[in-house]
C-alpha cells in the first residue's frame, strides 16, 4: 500500500470538484494522498526542504525537530512578509520580479543572489532557445 503512494503522489480528487471531467464547477483539487488520508485541511509543509537544506549546509543528516520547525516558520514569514510587500508596491495585487528586486536592492548579499539567479535564468532561456531552433530548424 505504501508503495503505491510512492508511485503517484498525486491523486485527484473528482467527488469534491463536481464528480468527473465535465463536473460543471470546473477546477479539479488535487492532493497528496497522504494529506487526504489524514486531512483535507492540512497546510502544505516545507520541513523535508529545511531539512535537507540544513544537512547541506553542514547540519546532521537528521537534524532535530525544533530545529527544523523554528527554520521552517522562518522561511514561511518572510516569504509571507515579502509577497505581502510586493503586492503592496507596483501594480496592486500583484508580484512581479522587479518589486522583489526592489524590496531587496538595499540587501548586498540577496541582491546580488537574485541578480545572478535573473541572469544564469536569461541565459538557460537563450540557450533553450537556441537548441530547439537548431533540432527544429525555426
Amino acid at each position: 500500500m505504501a508503495d503505491e503512494e510512492e508511485d503517484a503522489p498525486f491523486e485527484e480528487d473528482a467527488e469534491e470538484a463536481g464528480g468527473g471531467l465535465d463536473g460543471g464547477q470546473g477546477k479539479r483539487k488535487r492532493l497528496f494522498s497522504k494529506e487526504r488520508e489524514s486531512s483535507p485541511a492540512r497546510k502544505p509543509s516545507a520541513a523535508l526542504t529545511v531539512r535537507c537544506m540544513m544537512y547541506g549546509f553542514g547540519d546532521d543528516q537528521n537534524p532535530y525537530t525544533e530545529s527544523v520547525d523554528i527554520l521552517e516558520d522562518l522561511v514561511i514569514e518572510f516569504i509571507t512578509e515579502m509577497t505581502h510587500k510586493a503586492m503592496s508596491i507596483g501594480r496592486q495585487g500583484r508580484v512581479q520580479v522587479e518589486d522583489i528586486v526592489f524590496l531587496i536592492r538595499k540587501d548586498p548579499r540577496k541582491f546580488a543572489r537574485v541578480k545572478d539567479l535573473l541572469t544564469m535564468n536569461e541565459e538557460l532561456k537563450r540557450a533553450r532557445k537556441a537548441f530547439d531552433e537548431a533540432n527544429y530548424g525555426s
